[in-house]
């Protein structure tokens, strides 16, 4: 229970790597904040269920990761909630695959605003919270692609580089303070997101799923093998211990070799 005592608050997590992030936190001894745009009675209950499986303190806040005000918000009253906010987890991201010339407007501000600029009013609001308990860590999920690009990516390439940016400047303005600051760089991971896909894949390709997957899907992945949502959560939780302590403003990748290319 590395984490006993500490509060997480991870943005975009009532699924995929934001919920299996949150869990490997929980399961360290954290007590976690979820977050998504909803407000359903099935968001409030994931969180219930894994407070009572790790028998940690759990909540569901609501918060609209594009609007500036919102994002603020989620950290105050996470850490009125919880009575702090130790580790911050900006996860929350949306994506959309065009050509730039005709890449709709409304999705690139969309984008740039969920992925990026929520981390901005995020890190702002926490910082303070950090600094007056004397310890904190905030840990970015960017991407590969926030390393190198695809083509038809821009919007997301854009603000996934700028991820890697915002937390080396986190980093050195926290250096000489009991902060850490770090992005955690996946490759391609298996969420419900992704294995919704295979089976549309494997019809348009006319494979099988191996081949979609080790063919189509990571065919810049050297490993051949998608990370897990439980990966990224051990990377985070990592981050988060004595270990980690004098590693900050880094990127460290969980890609399969993707990067190294």
């Amino acid at each position: 229970m590395a984490l006993k005592g500490k509060t997480a608050v991870v943005t975009g997590s009532n699924s995929g790597i934001g919920l299996g992030t949150a869990r490997e936190l929980a399961r360290a001894g954290a007590n976690v904040v979820l977050n998504s745009f909803t407000d359903r009675a099935e968001d409030h209950a994931l969180a219930a269920a894994l407070g009572a499986e790790f028998g940690v303190r759990a909540a569901y806040i609501k918060a609209d990761m594009s609007q500036g005000g919102e994002c603020r918000a989620l950290v105050t009253q996470a850490a009125a909630l919880m009575g702090s906010c130790d580790i911050l987890v900006n996860n929350a991201g949306i994506q959309h695959v065009a050509p730039l010339e005709s890449f709709p407007v409304d999705k690139w501000d969309a984008i740039l605003a969920i992925n990026l600029t929520s981390a901005f009013h995020t890190t702002a609001a926490a910082l303070p919270v950090m600094r007056k308990a004397g310890w904190g860590r905030v840990v970015n999920i960017a991407s590969a692609h926030g390393l190198t690009a695809s083509p038809y990516k821009s919007a997301y390439v854009a603000a996934k580089h700028g991820i890697v940016g915002l937390t080396k400047v986190t980093a050195l303005e926290t250096a000489q303070e009991p902060i850490t600051a770090n992005a955690i760089c996946p490759g391609y991971v298996l969420t419900p997101l992704v294995e919704a896909q295979i089976p549309d894949q494997m019809k348009t390709h006319g494979m099988s799923r191996e081949d979609v997957v080790r063919n189509v899907m990571l065919e810049r992945q050297p490993s051949k093998q998608f990370a897990t949502v439980e990966q990224i959560g051990s990377t985070t939780v990592f981050l988060c211990s004595p270990a980690a302590e004098q590693i900050t403003g880094t990127a460290i990748s969980v890609d399969g070799g993707w990067t190294a290319l």
